[in-house]
């Protein structure tokens, strides 16, 4: 036994540990480097699906803008054309909020919207407006959560020392009122 082990001693053992010690530093880099672009990948996907949702939203929220009467449908409509005019565009907190608080003073009430849903193609146009913000609510949601984990990542201090994020940018989370409005919760 002590032969088998025995060539460990001296110099081709401190080679053969050297060795060793590389391998196992090199695939945990290596492993590190693909979750890393992995939760990226995640990051993206999340993004456009959320962007997807967004643009959605802000289309129905235009159709049902021409049921209403001014200036709640007035502003409705504006806030909305300026979000569906730019889908491609990274997402405008700014804008979103300005649409978001234009849905709640459209729908302050269960009263207005009762009214509004008398006419069955304007009840059908609310009932996906709700299902649109939903969907909105549950995209943001997966997003950050999805940014949360890459960023975390990104923290750890052997990614940051090895670079393994490259010149990637650091992810951000979306941060926008998607509550519902009262009259349409």
């Amino acid at each position: 036994m002590s032969n088998a082990v025995g060539w460990l001693d001296g110099a081709w053992g401190v080679v053969v540990l050297s060795v060793l010690v590389l391998l196992v530093v090199g695939w945990y880099l290596s492993y590190l480097a693909a979750r890393l672009d992995r939760l990226h990948h995640r990051v993206e996907t999340s993004r456009a699906a959320l962007e997807t949702r967004l643009a959605r939203r802000a289309a129905v929220a235009l159709e049902v803008s021409r049921a209403l009467g001014p200036p709640e449908g007035e502003r409705l409509r504006l806030a909305a054309s300026r979000m569906v005019r730019a889908p491609d565009a990274p997402v405008s907190e700014a804008g979103e909020n300005l649409l978001a608080r234009a849905l709640h003073q459209a729908f302050p009430d269960a009263d207005r919207v009762n009214r509004l849903r008398a006419d069955p193609a304007t009840g059908e146009l609310l009932d996906e407006l709700v299902l649109a913000g939903e969907r909105v609510r549950m995209a943001r949601r997966f997003h950050n959560d999805a940014v949360s984990h890459a960023q975390r990542m990104r923290r750890k201090r052997v990614v940051r020392w090895a670079k393994l994020a490259g010149t990637a940018q650091m992810p951000q989370m979306v941060e926008i009122d998607d509550s519902s409005p009262d009259g349409l919760a």
